[in-house]
């Protein structure tokens, strides 16, 4: 069997006295709006050059069906089949997500509180296996009760396009009584109406509108409507109950408007109007808001508190300045309590402070590993003095606390249980620094067995992103234990166009610095080898969408330090997308990559790291790549140019391949279990390039 080979139609293309071919552009259906809904549209001839990079794909790996199983049944070993969450109480209920034996998806259930948990007094509100099983693909979305308990809304997207469907239960009767199409955030006012941002033929969360329980999607009033298709909306409503705030949001600006509970059909008020490189969000406390912002020069940002009645910046007061090199990343707010998380040197963590006292003393909840990852969770009551916090390490798995604010004492509540056995004892954790050509450090979280000899032997099995401010924290991963128990080493690079060491760290990778990007990623593989973790031809590189972007322009600059790559649906065909501005995202990725519509430094820029009009006449590394027809965010045409061309050009024999999901989006299969599948087949790939399988 032989690789398939595309069809070249020359495309003429010209912008900036600048003329290129894009002999790949028929790759791009004309109806791909209709195809990320229903793929069955796709054109025949796209679907069968599709179906026969996919043919292409099973060949190669057939050598490794019986070593996905035994992957595949690794991972599962590793996940606990019966299993619930902690109750979150509100008023007389408690309500949990809970999975059964081989579940793909969870029920949402409550019971009366302060009454013992037993399936007899268990209410499911929603099985989601239920709701699923007329669907080839099913994702569920946001599931949440009215401020009666009487309601549910809930929704669910069926084709992998990320287009929810939302309906309102009716808990006494089980029936569902509204639908509303094409939802993407959607939040409880009151319990008489719900408010929720709609997509529009671009794929834009362009629309808020408010939905009135028991009438007809048809009668829903706009509410907000952004015309500028670089900001997207969302909308949700405050732990107190008392305002529902709208958010419009692009990567460096942000804008937020409110709401007040006890007169939901008031129009939204706004809060500051929009300027460049601001950035805000907002919580409520009493009379007043706390908001998060940058103003005045605050690159890690800072707290601030206004009153309700006069929110304008002008108004705004400091409430804390973080010390330098700290960056303040998310803030909760109870009735007499405010809490964040917080980021210094790469490594979180938790802090709190009591409101009815302007000299609280500032707490700090403290760790000890090199590198962890943690998430804080409020609990539902506005009024309480306790939340819960959830703690893990490449180690260790999740370990949920709950911590009293008035005591500083925290209690194990949950600890997540891997059934076939786990013992952190077996694994070092270590959080190491590489050097750039620049003077940056790099950290890099790095998890290898205890056994696994660090003498240059291992291969390595190397991720990162990059992009968006996005950081990669240093999480438990039951799956890649499955590489670790086999002798590689998971590394983990936090490199620049993240915010693992604050905005300067983002900002060093945007725009006209997006190299710094892909050369962080360099200088930690040199690092790994010249530390003898590894050796130049045993990593195997991997990077998702953003990240495959990085994955794709270190190739093409740096060639002898890769056993293989793994490009999940990743954004390669960056000047193309990046001047169409029809295309769902691309209005918004200008303030993050630059507008090579508009300037010709930054189209040019651009055009020098973008991975497919670089692809060389050399050698490349086994590449696996994936794609989803269904993909809203990168179109499935990205990745099969960028494989087609890599067939035209590369100068090798090595494997070359196209993974296509015909009927799901840029998340691959949803579900527990179905998702692990695209797992075991990278770490097959993984092993089969790096000759350990």
């Amino acid at each position: 069997m032989k690789p398939p080979i595309a069809k070249r139609v020359p495309f003429e293309r010209e912008l900036h006295d600048s003329t290129w071919t894009d002999h790949y552009h028929w790759l791009r259906a004309s109806n791909w709006r209709e195809c990320i809904d229903e793929p069955s549209l796709l054109p025949e001839d796209i679907s069968q050059y599709l179906n026969a990079e996919n043919d292409w794909f099973e060949h190669c790996m057939a050598d490794t069906k019986a070593l996905q199983k035994t992957l595949l049944a690794q991972m599962r070993g590793r996940i606990q089949d019966v299993e619930q969450s902690l109750p979150d109480a509100i008023d007389q209920w408690c309500y949990l997500d809970r999975y059964q034996e081989g579940a793909e998806h969870p029920q949402y259930v409550r019971y009366a509180r302060h009454k013992e948990i037993g399936d007899k007094d268990m209410q499911v509100l929603i099985d989601f296996n239920k709701e699923a099983l007329a669907h080839a693909y099913f994702d569920s979305g946001d599931a949440e009760y009215s401020p009666a308990h009487t309601h549910l809304v809930w929704s669910m997207d069926n084709s992998g396009a990320e287009r929810y469907t939302a309906y309102v239960r009716n808990l006494t009767t089980g029936l569902d009584e509204d639908i509303i199409e094409d939802v993407e955030d959607i939040t409880w006012g009151s319990s008489e109406f719900l408010f929720y941002t709609k997509l529009d033929e671009d794929h834009r969360s362009s629309r808020i509108y408010r939905h009135r329980l028991g009438t007809s999607a048809n009668d829903d009033v706009l509410i907000f409507h952004e015309k500028d298709n670089r900001f997207s909306c969302s909308v949700w409503a405050s732990l107190s109950a008392s305002y529902v705030f709208i958010s419009v949001d692009t990567d460096d600006q942000s804008e937020c408007w409110f709401i007040p509970c006890d007169d939901l059909t008031a129009s939204p008020r706004c809060i500051e109007p929009r300027a460049l490189d601001l950035e805000y969000s907002v919580e409520h406390v009493g009379d007043a808001f706390y908001v998060l912002t940058n103003a005045d020069g605050a690159e890690n940002f800072k707290l601030m508190s206004v009153s309700c009645q006069s929110p304008e910046r002008a108004n705004w007061q400091d409430w804390l300045v973080p010390p330098e090199g700290v960056m303040v990343l998310d803030v909760y707010a109870y009735q007499d309590w405010l809490m964040w998380l917080e980021r210094e040197h790469a490594l979180p963590r938790i802090c709190y402070r009591r409101l009815s006292d302007a000299t609280a003393e500032i707490h700090t909840v403290k760790f000890n590993e090199q590198a962890y990852a943690l998430s804080l969770e409020p609990l539902l009551e506005f009024d309480s003095s306790e939340f819960r916090f959830s703690y893990q390490s490449p180690s260790t798995p999740e370990q949920t606390f709950s911590l009293d604010m008035r005591s500083g004492e925290r209690a194990l509540l949950k600890e997540d249980v891997i059934p076939c056995g786990h013992n952190p004892e077996q694994y070092v954790v270590q959080r190491l620094s590489a050097q750039t050509s620049d003077k940056q450090s790099v950290p890099v979280t790095v998890l290898s067995h205890v056994d696994t000899v660090i003498d240059g032997s291992a291969p390595c099995f190397l991720t990162a992103y990059g992009a968006y401010g996005s950081s990669i924290p240093a999480c438990f991963s039951s799956s890649i234990l499955s590489l670790v128990d086999r002798g590689f080493v998971y590394a983990i690079a936090h490199v620049r166009g993240g915010q693992e060491k604050g905005r300067a760290w983002y900002d060093g990778a945007r725009g006209e610095f997006k190299q710094n990007t892909f050369n962080d990623v360099v200088a930690v593989a040199h690092s790994l080898i010249s530390d003898q973790f590894t050796s130049a031809g045993k990593i195997v590189l991997s990077g998702g969408s953003a990240g495959g972007l990085m994955a794709g322009a270190v190739i093409n600059q740096c060639e002898d330090l890769w056993a293989g790559v793994i490009a999940d649906v990743p954004f390669v065909d960056v000047v193309n997308t990046l001047i169409d501005d029809s295309l769902p995202l691309t209005p918004g990725e200008w303030s993050q990559w630059g507008n090579p519509l508009n300037s010709v430094e930054e189209f040019d820029i651009i055009r020098r790291y973008s991975p497919y009009e670089n692809v060389q006449s050399r050698p490349y590394p086994p590449m696996l790549v994936t794609a989803g027809v269904s993909d809203p965010r990168v179109t499935y045409w990205e990745p099969a140019k960028w494989v087609a061309q890599h067939r035209h050009v590369r100068d090798d024999d090595n494997l070359l391949m196209l993974k296509t999901h015909m009927s799901t989006g840029h998340f691959g299969e949803s579900g527990r279990y179905a998702s692990l599948v695209d797992e075991a087949i990278a770490q097959a790939f993984a092993l089969k390039v790096t000759q350990q399988h």
